[in-house]
């Protein structure tokens, strides 16, 4: 039990460096090739910090461990909006860019829909996965042409977040490229410690690989998300902490479940399918519905969605 517990806090750890060595690599090749801060921040920062989901479901689904694949990013999508992003909240109350989030709470409230039917048909396989990716890209198409037109606050973030990976001034080419490399080993090999890891804490424990997909794997695979939120909140940046998590729900579903299911089909677990789904949908759109109300996530709304959190992992705990 105890080499498990290693395996999964060495699997998280590199996990989180093996992400960060891929997005400031590849941030830092971009600017190379003269790519705009926007494209790289929407696309290369987007998908780079889902990084450590990707590598997980994807390893998970190949050892076929179903449950630990799917719960990871329905997981890991209810921890971000209950416990992420009320936290965030309960830090510093964030305001909402009306503008941005009107696009950006269509494709939330969308990318959650698709998620919940394409569960409900009960195995994710390469079509569900291709249609999951075609989403994503017409999400970045849409939101790369409104921005670069109105070059609003929300384009500002974008870059921003491309622009805050810096690497030294006069990398080369080659250096960045085994930073990606360095990156993407990193995150394969800390994935697959932290499922094999998790798969032997689950038997252990006598619970189901989809309660430690929810809870221990999604948790942790959210850790850069926590911290960035953290950080941002912090400093006083709420913009950046409700982006982050917003569009990682969006990356999480459209592409690392797309990307997931084109690469190995998955067989959704009846227990995900009958709740848990159910409940990443529900707090998806009452997110959507207390933004849209005010423009605001209070503290006191923050701390409802914690209190919600515990609530969870309590009756997963339970069942």
């Amino acid at each position: 039990m105890t080499e498990s517990i290693l395996l999964v806090a060495g699997g998280l750890v590199l996990l989180a460096l093996g992400g960060e060595l891929l997005v400031r690599g590849a941030v830092g090749m971009a600017a190379r090739l003269g790519i705009s801060p926007l494209l790289a921040g929407l696309t290369i920062v987007g998908f780079g910090t889902s990084t450590p989901e990707l590598a997980t479901s994807v390893q998970a689904a190949l050892a076929g461990s179903p449950g630990i694949a799917i719960g990871n990013v329905v997981g890991s999508n209810i921890a971000n909006i209950l416990f992420i992003l009320g936290l965030s909240a309960v830090i510093l109350p964030l305001s909402v860019n009306p503008a941005s989030f009107a696009r950006d709470s269509i494709a939330l409230g969308g990318s959650a829909l698709l998620c919940t039917g394409a569960v409900l048909i009960g195995v994710l396989g390469p079509l569900i996965g291709i249609a999951l990716l075609a989403g994503l890209a017409g999400y970045v198409w849409w939101a790369y042409t409104s921005e670069s037109a109105a070059h609003d606050a929300e384009a500002l973030r974008h870059e921003h977040e491309a622009e805050d990976r810096p690497v030294p001034p006069g990398t080369g080419p080659v250096v960045l490229g085994g930073m990606i490399l360095a990156g993407l080993a990193a995150a394969i090999f800390g994935a697959g410690w932290l499922v094999d890891g998790a798969k032997v804490i689950a038997s252990a424990a006598g619970v189901s690989e989809s309660v430690i997909g929810l809870t221990v794997v999604a948790v942790g695979t959210s850790l850069p998300e926590l911290i960035a939120c953290i950080v941002a909140v912090l400093r006083k940046h709420e913009d950046v902490a409700l982006g982050n998590i917003v569009g990682s729900n969006i990356y999480n579903i459209l592409g690392i479940l797309g990307l997931t299911s084109i690469i190995s089909p998955i067989a959704v677990p009846a227990e995900i399918a009958g709740f848990d789904i159910w409940v990443m949908l529900g707090v998806t759109l009452l997110l959507i519905v207390q933004l849209r109300s005010g423009w605001r996530l209070s503290r006191p709304e923050g701390a409802l969605l914690v209190a919600l959190y515990a609530g969870y992992t309590v009756l997963l705990a339970t069942r």
